[in-house]
């Protein structure tokens, strides 16, 4: 039964991400977080997604806003692949139901954790890639995840990074600076995986990770941003 009720998942994930994989296991192990296994896990896979994704979402600009310059062109590429908009992706497919987390990770709520659906996303786009070699078909499948966000994206001068807008966030309402620490290193370089904590104000502690200090102080930044977005409405 037990078996029965994993295919059927997979079944599902597989029509919402659109794509039916050759090489199954390849889709497991972009789902599969690191506090499962150091060496068996998503972020070989999330390393190439992440390039993969940048060259797509660069071409559908370059076509898509003939007269735009460089300058904000770089900065709508960055609205559509930054955490908040991957995390939205991820919600869209419903990967949260298919993540592979550990039990300490899955009680901490690591499957509703923008920053592991958002890697999770990104290791799904090279799996695909690695599965079917086609570069056009990718693009094909990632610009569909993508069509309820394209058009909405404006060449803003306002894209700022978590860490920047929660910075002057604090500032505009002369509130003290947030204060980042990193707590735990794991791996060796070039393969190290990063865990900071972040205090600001009287708001709880909240922790981020990521495969480099600078992105796991991005996805605890990202967090913060949320939590103060949330109590102040």
């Amino acid at each position: 039964m037990i078996k029965a009720q994993s295919k059927l998942n997979e079944t599902r994930l597989a029509s919402r991400i659109g794509y039916q994989f050759k090489q199954p296991d390849l889709l497991k192990l972009a789902l599969t977080h690191r506090s499962v296994s150091h060496k068996h896990n998503y972020e070989r896979l999330e390393f190439l997604g992440d390039s993969l994704l940048g060259m797509i979402i660069a071409n559908y600009l370059y076509t898509a806003y003939p007269q735009e310059n460089e300058g904000r062109l770089t900065r709508m590429r960055a609205t559509l692949v930054r955490q908040e908009a991957l995390g939205k992706i991820a919600n869209d497919l419903k990967l949260s139901q298919n993540l592979i987390l550990s039990t300490g990770e899955l009680k901490s709520g690591g499957h509703h954790r923008e920053s592991i659906l958002a890697d999770a996303v990104e290791a799904i786009i090279g799996a695909i890639y690695i599965d079917c070699g086609d570069l056009n078909l990718l693009q094909t499948i990632v610009l569909k995840w993508y069509v309820p966000y394209l058009d909405h994206i404006e060449p803003t001068d306002q894209l700022k990074d978590p860490k920047s807008r929660l910075q002057e966030y604090l500032q505009a309402r002369k509130k003290p600076l947030p204060v980042y620490e990193v707590v735990d290193i794991q791996g060796d370089a070039p393969n190290q995986h990063f865990k900071v904590e972040c205090r600001v104000d009287a708001l709880p502690v909240m922790k981020g990770e990521g495969s480099s200090r600078r992105f796991a102080e991005q996805a605890v930044a990202a967090e913060i941003l949320k939590l103060l977005e949330q109590t102040s409405q």
